[in-house]
This record gives structure tokens, sequence and C-alpha cells, in this order.
């Protein structure tokens, strides 16, 4: 009795003294609150790095998205990339909607923007092209009068599967709470790679899917050469921009790359994430 006791603590310690905390290298601030130097815009109808109408701009230490230059929207969507690709991460986002729509923005694009992840680079985009090759995780802000939730899916060019079933629709809502007015929202994505990707909104998981692979239908996807059904391990990051003012005053990634092959470790590194304070 007493050795299996022995083996059951030394079992205990071995586990404990196994076990990483979270480290704030691992934490990246793709915004900075000062400037846009590691990003690169990429707005539909322009040039790879052509910031249009100063589309993207950073004041008052926010990251901002603004249409004040624009006469008309004309559907030039637009997207700012993060220098950097990654595989397996919780990205953190605060966002809030503000102002009023630019004229010419679509109905369905008022208070709308998002995140696109597992996304092509700004470079690799046709002229024309109005959103990457990617996941979206869509935000929506409340009309103020009927529900709308945020940390949506949207998938251009891509599909997943949800409840190990292939789905092919372009979006679909998550669970969340609505948003009405200017309030701060926390949206976060857990991705692991081309396995499971998670969607959180102030704490709490809305949406859950895995597999994220190309669709081989979309024209972009074929002029980028990628077959159907291939999974996506990878990519950009990049925020959009819809035709509604946004700001942004955080966007963080703790970069889960490392602790990718060991399953224990992971799962304790996503498990002190999840018991961060909100």
């Amino acid at each position: 009795m007493k050795k299996i006791v022995f083996n059951l603590c030394l079992l205990v310690a071995v586990s404990c003294t196994s076990q990483k905390d979270i480290s704030q290298k691992d934490w990246i601030q793709l915004f900075n609150g000062k400037d846009m130097n590691d990003w690169t815009v990429k707005i539909r109808n322009h040039a790879s790095g052509e910031n249009f109408g100063n589309t993207f701009r950073v004041e008052d230490g926010l990251l901002k998205v603004r249409y004040d230059q624009y006469e008309n929207f004309d559907d030039q969507f637009g997207h700012l990339f993060y220098k950097d690709k990654f595989s397996s991460y919780l990205l953190v986002i605060e966002y809030r909607f503000t102002g009023e729509q630019v004229n010419g923005g679509a109905d369905w694009a008022l208070r709308n923007s998002g995140t696109m992840l597992h996304g092509q680079s700004p470079q690799s985009m046709a002229l024309d092209q109005d959103f990457p090759v990617s996941l979206e995780a869509q935000f929506l802000g409340g009309d103020g009068q009927h529900d709308r939730s945020t940390n949506n899916l949207c998938t251009p060019g891509t599909n997943v599967f949800m409840n190990d079933t292939l789905f092919t629709p372009h979006c679909i809502n998550s669970t969340s709470p609505t948003f009405h007015g200017e309030q701060w929202v926390r949206a976060e994505v857990l991705v692991l790679g081309d396995s499971i990707m998670k969607h959180i909104v102030n704490g709490d998981t809305v949406m859950s899917y895995t597999k994220p692979q190309y669709d081989g239908k979309d024209k972009w996807t074929q002029q980028l050469g990628m077959k159907d059904g291939v999974t996506i391990k990878e990519g950009t990051i990049s925020l959009q921009s819809e035709s509604h003012p946004i700001d942004f005053r955080k966007v963080e990634l703790f970069d889960l790359k490392k602790y990718a092959d060991n399953q224990i470790e992971l799962n304790n590194i996503i498990n002190q994430l999840k018991r961060r304070s909100y």
C-alpha cells in the first residue's frame, strides 16, 4: 500500500513539474499601439501596399478603419495583413464599431468587419479580388433592434467540417449575444493548425469546427492552384475594411506552435489561457 501511494505521489510530482507555465515571450503584440510597420494593406482594385484613402490608420493608440476620404465605397473591400504566417495560436482582438457606414456600402456590411485566418498573402491576391482565400471570424455589431451574433464564420474559398459533416455554405452564425452601440467586445479564436478552431466571445466559446480546407470550386482558390479538400495548416492574419468604421485597441497572439507536438503540454497551456481573467 505504501509503495502504491509513493508511486502515485511520484507520478503527480513528475506531472506537475513537467507542465510549463505561460511565458510572456510567447505573446506577440501584432498591433503595437504606435504604427502599422508590421502590416501590409491590400484594397480591392489597388496594388498591394497602397493604403487608398488612408483607410487603415493609427490614431490615439487605436488601429482605426475610416472612410472620410471616400466619395463612395464602390466595393473597395480592404484587408490589413500582418507580416508573418501562423499555424497554432490563440488570437485576441478587442474591437468596437463606431460612426456611420460610408456611402455605397452594402446593407449586409452595416457594422460588419472581421479577421481573416489561415489566409493567403496580400502579394498573391489579384488586383480585383475582394477577399483573400481564408477563414473569416466575422465581427457584427447590433443595429439597436435585432439579434445579431458576432465572431461568426465565413469561408471565402474554403470549407470546414461542422459536427463531422462537410460544411459548404458561405457563413454560419455563432451563439454569441448581440452587442449594440459602440461598446468594446473581446473576440478570440483558438487555432490548432488543420485540426480544430474555436471562436470565443468575452470568455465563452460560441462556435467550433474542424478540418479547414480549400474549396476547389472557388475561382480565387483555382487561381492559387489549391486543390479541393486540401487542409490548411497555416496562413496569414488580416483585419477587414468592409465599409463601416471600426476601432481595434488590442490585437495580440499567443503562439502555440512549439507546444503543438506535445498534447499534454498543449492542453496545459490552453487550460492556463482559459483561466485568464477577462
